[in-house]
């Protein structure tokens, strides 16, 4: 009995034995499974790894080649507050990601980099094409600086100015797209200046019209700004220019010679007909409503603004119009100006005004940056209508004009305004009239001619003694 219980134990023993071996090849087979997995899933996250590193290698050379500059990005992210625990671990770094917030941040000051553009010029009898050349040039560019060249510079290359530097400086200085003036420039862009105009001005490119601009020598005045890559082009402005405006003055005058008394009221109205007869030959200028709305601010008076009117005719557009403009605009909120049509003008002044047509003139002033709207032919005298309708607050006008004299049987314009208390004499800011400007051309062609017939006189005396001399 004993021997066969004996017998039974081992058998037990034998069957405990086989099937914990058993389980133990279960458990190992299983354990053997789960390794299989895990290196399965570690060789693809190595696969995944190396292929985001090749998709970024530029950025990790980047990284490698320039420590400093990343270290210093890294830094200003974690300063942003970047989660440290987010870079934890190279190996799973999100480089992507990272880099495109850093690469927004290196845009955001990008943008903050205003681009600088230089446009020069003479600026002498300011005119809607200059303006205009300005406007283009601004558009090109974040800021717009613009150099006025000096006296000096103009004698030598083109002839006696007819405004001072004063003048043409407060002249540039009123244009709305106009950020900073530079007196004095030169002419021509001499390496020094360019030099001065990069570094110190921080400029990055030279501006001007696609007409050439010839020094006496026949040498291109931008050709530095060309070779270095700094220069870029507008469109000149058709139909209008400093010349042509010197021409149609000068052939009011010879035509107006043997008139008579233009003072009087006859002679003032016959020549307004016959000036705008010859206006129509000498202008060339093709308006567009485009070219207004390009002007124009384009904004209204708020609901409770002081709006200040003034009106006139701002014939040939210079620093007297600027300065009493500036004047008015700082007794409110909002500036209104009237602007006289042509047949007003030609009432008022006789021959040979106005030398500026009414669209003309329009675009000078509203190209000035004290000017916030105009009224397009505005009439000769301020009604209550006008007042109501455009809410008028108070009406100005200065003490320098062509003539504050009216003519008989005329009414004054501002007696209405008068009469509710809203008008206030201006005491003008300087004395220059369009009359003045106008007489400085004459002036300053019969000196030319003078100059030109010398200058000619020498050269044939020069050329007759080499002839003789031969």
């Amino acid at each position: 009995m004993s021997e066969i219980r004996g017998r039974e134990e081992k058998k037990k023993k034998k069957k405990r034995k086989n099937k914990g071996e058993g389980e133990r090849k279960v458990g190992d087979t299983n354990t053997k499974t789960e390794e299989k997995k895990i290196k399965k899933r570690e060789r693809e996250g190595e696969r995944e790894m190396a292929m985001e590193y090749e998709s970024n290698n530029w950025i990790w050379e980047w990284m490698y080649n320039t420590p400093h500059l990343f270290g210093g990005l890294m830094l200003t992210a974690a300063l942003l507050g970047f989660s440290t625990s987010y870079f934890g671990g190279i190996g799973n770094f999100p480089v992507s990601y990272a880099w495109s917030n850093l690469g927004f941040l290196l845009k955001k000051k990008r943008e903050k980099r205003r681009i600088r553009v230089y446009m020069d010029g003479c600026f002498d009898l300011m005119h809607y094409g200059h303006a205009n050349a300005l406007r283009q040039a601004k558009a090109l560019g974040d800021e717009l600086v613009v150099g006025v060249v000096s006296d000096e510079e103009i004698i030598a290359n083109k002839g006696p100015p007819i405004l001072s530097m004063e003048e043409r400086l407060a002249l540039v200085s009123g244009l709305k797209w106009v950020d900073q003036v530079i007196a004095n420039a030169p002419y021509a862009i001499t390496e020094e200046f360019m030099n001065s105009l990069f570094n110190e001005h921080k400029i990055d490119y030279v501006i001007h019209g696609d007409d050439p601009c010839l020094l006496p020598d026949g040498s291109d005045a931008y050709a530095l700004a060309k070779i270095a890559g700094r220069y870029k082009q507008i469109k000149r402005t058709e139909g209008v220019s400093s010349t042509d405006i010197v021409g149609r003055i000068l052939s009011s005058v010879n035509d107006n010679k043997g008139v008579g008394d233009n003072n009087s009221t006859l002679s003032r109205v016959d020549s307004g007909k016959r000036r705008q007869f010859q206006r129509g030959q000498l202008s060339q200028f093709l308006p567009t409503s485009r070219r207004i709305v390009q002007f124009s601010n384009g904004k209204g008076p708020g609901p409770n603004a002081r709006v200040v009117y003034i009106d006139g005719a701002f014939d040939l557009f210079h620093a007297g119009h600027v300065e009493i403009l500036k004047k008015a605009r700082q007794l409110g909120d909002f500036l209104l100006v009237g602007i006289y049509p042509d047949y007003i003008v030609s009432e008022q002044r006789g021959m040979p005004y106005p030398v500026m047509h009414l669209l003309e003139r329009t675009l000078s002033v509203l190209a000035c940056r004290y000017v916030d709207e105009v009224i397009i032919g505005a009439p000769w005298e301020v009604t209550k209508d006008m007042i109501t309708t455009f809410n008028i607050s108070l009406v100005v006008h200065g003490t320098v004009a062509e003539s504050n004299s009216l003519l008989p049987g005329e009414t004054d314009p501002y007696a209405i305004p008068k009469s509710m208390g809203i008008f206030r004499l201006l005491e003008s800011p300087k004395s220059i009239t369009t009359s003045s400007v106008a007489q400085r051309i004459v002036t300053n062609n019969e000196v030319y001619m003078v100059f030109l017939l010398t200058l000619n006189y020498f050269r044939g005396f020069h050329l007759l003694l080499f002839y003789v001399l031969v």
